[in-house]
């Protein structure tokens, strides 16, 4: 299978964004430019010139070909920018190794729900998730949850993490959780031990280390398989207690890592103790992470895995089972580590900061977090998270990710989208003198997407400024109220400015060299409070919004006038709680 048949969708949907864009445009879509384009964006793609240009081809007919009607509906649906040419910035990632090999391409995104996922785990779901949809084959999600006592799963985290993958556009055509499928590692397991390959270890954990070490086997080792199996119908009938006895998988006692000698496959855990949160105590020998990845790899077929780096050695580690049973191992792709700048990944670290100290932070989506559910609560919406994740692509080497790489991403994707409203921090009074009222004004949402448009009736001659364009206004002499009016100043009164109308041309206000400033009316407004990150620490703004503010809805996004985009924490009957997502 060459790189083309691999990422002609792809190409596809980039050459229908462009070509509607380019219809937009000229009134016509004509294929030379987009070819340019695609040619120019992804030199990958250059030794197919030829194949490119007949699939850009048949993409201008078929968008040439629709009528207008059709022609708005597909732009709204595929969300393509007008406001200039569409500029697709996708990478094109490379086709995965040893496809052939397989009857069809299955990946799998295989999350511990012991907390919601983080930036970093999301990489390896949503690069999973893209290359089964390029190669039109599965994406498996499967919970990991086979340690109830040192990562013990979170009762909620698993449907946290499917609302993240939902969220973040990573559906799944399987679901599995390893808790509920213990009979199936049971089965393996007495496979192994009836072939001689495992064995029952009841020796003292550090004598067996000291053994290791050396290379020597543990007295246990060669003992007959009847012997193994009897030990393991009493591990079932719990007559070992919690670390008396481990279930080892015989590898090589030579290999240069102790790790890889004989490494536990199971181990026994008290869930009179420490139950989980699904069986509660019905087990209590639970497989290692190895063992019950390794079989179910094989089971669900599952032909390429992504994952990180740090899962080298499990790959040794997981090939004895594959050899003992005769399995042929996935194709492995091992990424390197996500950093993220100015936000907190840690997984550790974030559990123990919510434990010790629970009212310092907003919870496990506190915006200080690195967490998919930190990202949605700030204002950062998918297409960027899905965006920074394919520009990451599948590199091996570690990568660290700008908060204001982020940032400019989101903005971008946002802005024509986005309904702008007045908010003015710090407030100042400003009277207006000779203001023709009563009055009604429009203001479009957006100057140049159709976003609709707020209506007021004002009745009074009062409205509040920032203190910072109070400053400005004194010192000018001249201010434009945005999409209102042109007022001059007269004086100061307290902490009060008194101002003069002096008409409503904007091109008058330019003349006066005066600063266009948003502002909110007496008449119309309502307390808006943002919270903005600086550092570890929450700022609160205590600030007045326009009145339209309470039309919107929870989780609505919004770009506040000059002072930047935020998501809408709360709404209350006088007004809203606004989370700052950047400038």
């Amino acid at each position: 299978m060459s790189l083309l048949d691999v990422i002609k969708d792809q190409i596809k949907q980039i050459a229908l964004k462009h070509a509607l864009a380019n219809r937009f445009k000229y009134g016509q879509a004509k294929p030379e430019p987009i070819v340019n384009k695609i040619l120019g964006e992804f030199k990958e793609v250059r030794q197919y010139a030829k194949e490119v240009i007949a699939i850009v081809r048949d993409v201008v007919h078929y968008v040439n070909s629709l009528n207008n009607d059709e022609f708005r509906k597909l732009i709204d649906e595929l969300n393509v920018s007008l406001e200039s040419e569409h500029k697709v910035e996708t990478k094109i990632l490379p086709p995965l190794p040893n496809v052939d090999k397989w009857k069809n391409v299955r990946t799998r995104f295989a999350p511990n729900p012991d907390f919601p996922i983080h930036l970093g785990n999301a990489r390896a779901a949503i690069l999973s998730h893209t290359y089964a949809t390029i190669y039109k084959g599965n994406f498996i999600l499967r919970f990991e949850d086979t340690d109830p006592r040192t990562k013990k799963p979170m009762p909620e985290a698993y449907e946290i993490i499917r609302e993240d993958l939902v969220w973040l556009g990573v559906l799944w055509d399987e679901e599995y959780i390893q808790s509920l499928r213990m009979d199936v590692y049971y089965e393996y397991l007495r496979k192994l031990i009836e072939r001689g390959y495992a064995y029952i270890d009841t020796c003292n954990p550090e004598i067996f280390k000291e053994l290791r070490n050396k290379g020597i086997p543990c007295p246990h080792r060669d003992a007959d398989p009847s012997t193994n199996m009897e030990k393991l119908d009493k591990i079932f009938a719990r007559e070992y207690e919690e670390g008396e006895a481990v279930v080892r998988i015989k590898t090589d006692l030579t290999h240069p890592d102790p790790a890889v000698r004989d490494w536990v496959i199971f181990r026994i855990i008290d869930t009179s103790r420490y139950p989980h949160p699904i069986t509660g105590d019905k087990y209590v020998l639970w497989p290692t992470y190895n063992f019950a990845a390794a079989i179910d790899d094989h089971l669900m077929n599952i032909s390429h895995i992504l994952r990180g780096r740090e899962h080298a050695l499990n790959t040794v580690k997981q090939m004895y089972i594959y050899n003992y049973f005769n399995w042929h191992y996935p194709e492995v792709i091992n990424l390197g580590r996500v950093g993220l700048e100015e936000l907190v990944l840690s997984k550790s670290w974030i559990k123990t900061q919510l434990k010790l100290n629970p009212d310092k932070f907003m919870g496990f989506d506190d915006v200080r977090f690195g967490t998919i559910a930190a990202f949605r609560r700030r204002g950062v919406i998918a297409e960027t998270i899905r965006q920074i994740i394919l520009d990451l692509g599948i590199k091996g080497s570690d990568a660290k990710i700008s908060w204001k790489n982020i940032a400019a991403l989101n903005r971008r994707l946002l802005d024509p989208k986005t309904k702008r409203v007045f908010v003015v921090c710090d407030p100042v009074k400003v009277h207006i003198n000779n203001l023709p009222v009563p009055l009604s004004i429009k203001i479009p949402y957006h100057p140049s997407t159709n976003l609709g448009q707020r209506e007021y009736i004002i009745k009074s001659s009062i409205v509040y400024i920032s203190s910072k364009d109070a400053e400005v206004f004194i010192r000018n002499g001249y201010l434009r109220l945005m999409e209102f009016a042109n007022i001059k100043f007269l004086r100061k009164e307290n902490d009060a400015i008194i101002a003069e109308y002096i008409g409503g041309d904007i091109e008058e206000a330019k003349k006066l060299g005066a600063n266009i400033v948003q502002w909110v009316s007496a008449d119309h407004n309502i307390n808006v409070r943002i919270i903005s990150v600086r550092g570890m620490n929450l700022d609160i703004m205590r600030c007045l919004g326009e009145s339209s503010l309470l039309e919107f809805i929870l989780n609505d996004i919004v770009q506040m006038v000059r002072i930047g985009f935020g998501r809408i924490d709360a709404i209350k009957k006088k007004g809203v709680i606004i989370i700052l997502t950047h400038e």
